[in-house]
């Protein structure tokens, strides 16, 4: 019985330590995990004598047993004992010195410092302490805070003091921790390997983490096999957890429960590690009778006023817009700006503009029946610095998976837009793993998720993991950039060519156009110039056919024989009779080719305009006889 186990223990401890009182045995027990040896050497080791309150007992001597060096305890100080903080180990290195260290959790850092400073002989200002899981700290900080596992391992460095000969067991310490060690770990479920290289002051437990980051599996469900059976403690460095160099191999995989985690068998030689780290940091919920949902703040689904999403949405737009609201009414309203629409047009919105306006597309799956969820929700992606970081460089879209239809609705979209590979991605995650934040790049021709972020994270993480997706998806955002840049100017130069083109078509249309028209005018002008020869050639041999016939030199009546200079410079010479009428003058002219419209007939002298009389009179009238030199002139 629990009785019987705890005399078992406190009696012997009585015995190694003079401890009279039970309940003090009792206590120191508790106090030491009911390890009996260090119990022992803990009581011994913490022996002080204690003085009555009197003034007069100051004086007198000290007691003579072990026994009596105990300050009593009663009732009420008993009950103050019993509450006390936890108790930490820390094993200290330091060149060829090892320094086993039992503290409070309340103790400071310096604390620890001023007592390797007794034990070392080391200076405080001159030490530093490595080896925390949290990096560098400072002295005034609280163990407590830490939130450090029972068992540590910490080294102290001193660079301001020199090495001596006695100290080369520490700097081959020193060579170790500043080595790189190539761990070659196999991923036994994805059956692919991982070759990383970690500095030797890397402890265990970062690189457990760093696992837990490439195969999403968390490191309070990594199995390991492999490491040495001096890595027991996750805290310890890899340079003294005694593994091969320059390369050691390792296997994990996902343990299919923690209960299923058995203690390794003496022959191995190596420890088939269950990493369960946050067990030494954290009680389990179950021992104080409160359940995990109650932990994490959230309550069973039936306790909800209305959930995230509905079950049967007529369509995606709607159904983003009760979770909208249902996630500010539950949150608050300091939240990523989720985009309302399909899956499709999210899609659109972050891949499909110009290269410089392209975003990456953050795909956040809630599911309620996840105790992280609540969690994730409230204090991820709710925190400041996340909501801003995925506004300006995201587009966030959102969906609700705690409806078995929802989530195969989401995996209908999910195939239809992305492929099978990530529609199946999906489906490996369980309830507990949940919430997922996808982290989506569009590509030349398809969409490749980057990464998949689970629930069990911290702001700290996820920040880290969405700026490294970040760089990545700006690296190849400047490539498509550059892309777009040559292309457009190629397309520009194109399009000034095609341009300069048309309208060096254009200039040769209106110039062969004008070709055209210049012909046909000059062809209409030639057509009229021969209609007006042909008509002036029709008139001119009317004419001469109706003149008289030019009279005889003998036929005894008057003739006037006139001698008409053309403006070419040759004559005309013909005879008419006195009697005939200046008409009969002018219409012989006009016969030969000088119409009356457009010459006049002038004497020489006196220079008289023969055009100017009156056509029926007579040659005689006209003084035109027996003879006269005429000549023409052309009307102006």
């Amino acid at each position: 019985s629990s009785a019987e186990f705890i005399f078992c223990f406190a009696f012997p401890s009585q015995a190694c330590t003079g401890i009279d009182n039970i309940a003090e045995a009792i206590t120191l027990l508790e106090l030491n995990n009911w390890d009996l040896v260090v119990s022992s050497l803990s009581a011994v080791a913490h022996t002080v004598a204690v003085p009555p309150p009197s003034s007069s007992s100051s004086s007198s001597s000290p007691p003579s047993s072990s026994a009596s060096a105990f300050c009593p305890i009663n009732p009420s100080s008993r009950h103050i004992v019993e509450r006390q903080s936890r108790m930490l180990n820390f094993r200290v290195e330091y060149r060829q010195r090892s320094v086993e260290l039992v503290v409070e959790e309340g103790s400071t850092v310096g604390e620890i410092k001023q007592i390797l400073e007794t034990e070392l002989g080391v200076p405080v200002s001159k030490m530093q302490l490595k080896g925390w899981k949290s990096g560098d700290v400072s002295d005034s900080m609280v163990l407590r805070s830490l939130h450090l596992p029972k068992n540590n391992s910490l080294y102290v460095l001193t660079p301001d003091i020199a090495p001596t000969a006695s100290t080369s067991k520490n700097s081959a310490l020193q060579d170790s921790l500043n080595q790189n060690f190539l761990l070659v770990i196999s991923h036994r479920e994805a059956q692919r390997d991982y070759n990383l290289n970690f500095p030797g002051s890397r402890t265990i437990q970062e690189v457990k983490r760093n696992i837990s980051d490439l195969t999403n599996i968390p490191v309070r469900h990594q199995q390991w096999e492999g490491w040495p059976a001096s890595a027991s403690d996750d805290s310890m460095t890899l340079a003294l957890s005694g593994i091969s160099y320059p390369c050691h191999h390792l296997s994990v995989c996902r343990r299919s429960s923690p209960a299923n985690a058995q203690e390794p068998t003496e022959e191995c030689a190596d420890v088939h590690m269950i990493s369960d780290s946050e067990g030494d940091d954290y009680e389990d919920a179950s021992e104080f009778g409160v359940d995990d949902s109650e932990m994490f703040g959230v309550g069973s689904s039936s306790c909800r006023k209305s959930p995230m999403m509905p079950e049967n949405s007529e369509n995606e737009t709607d159904a983003l817009i009760h979770f909208t609201s249902e996630f500010s009414s539950r949150y608050g309203e300091t939240h990523p700006m989720f985009f309302i629409g399909s899956l499709e047009a999210a899609s659109q919105e972050a891949f499909h503009g110009k290269a410089r306006d392209r975003k990456l597309l953050a795909i956040y799956l809630h599911n309620d029946d996840s105790v992280l969820s609540n969690v994730f929700c409230s204090q991820m992606m709710c925190a400041d610095s996340i909501v801003s970081y995925l506004s300006q460089n995201f587009i966030t879209w959102a969906w609700d998976v705690t409806k078995e239809a929802n989530k195969s609705r989401l995996l209908t979209m999910c195939t239809r837009h992305f492929g099978s590979v990530v529609t199946q991605t999906i489906r490996t995650y369980t309830t507990d793993q949940f919430p997922l934040l996808l982290i989506v790049m569009g590509k030349r021709t398809s969409n490749e998720v980057l990464n998949v972020i689970q629930g069990n994270t911290t702001v700290d993480e996820l920040m880290m993991r969405l700026m490294g997706a970040m760089e990545i998806f700006t690296a190849q955002q400047q490539e498509d950039i550059k892309d777009e840049d040559e292309r457009e100017a190629r397309e520009m130069v194109k399009r000034e060519q095609d341009e300069a083109y048309r309208l060096s078509l254009e200039a040769d249309r209106k110039k062969r156009e004008a070709q055209e028209r210049e012909e046909a005018e000059q062809f209409r002008l030639e057509q009229m110039r021969k209609e007006q020869e042909e008509e002036k050639e029709a008139i001119r041999l009317s004419l001469e056919q109706a003149l008289p016939p030019e009279p005889d030199e003998e036929s005894g009546e008057q003739i006037s024989k006139l001698r008409i200079r053309t403006p070419s410079g040759e004559f005309l010479e013909r005879r008419f009779l006195g009697s005939c009428k200046l008409q009969v003058l002018f219409d012989f002219v006009a016969s030969k080719g000088y119409p009356f419209e457009e010459f006049k007939l002038l004497t020489t002298f006196p220079r008289r305009n023969i055009t100017q009389l009156d056509p029926g009179s007579t040659l005689l009238e006209a003084k035109l006889f027996p003879q006269e030199t005429l000549f023409l002139e052309a009307k102006e």
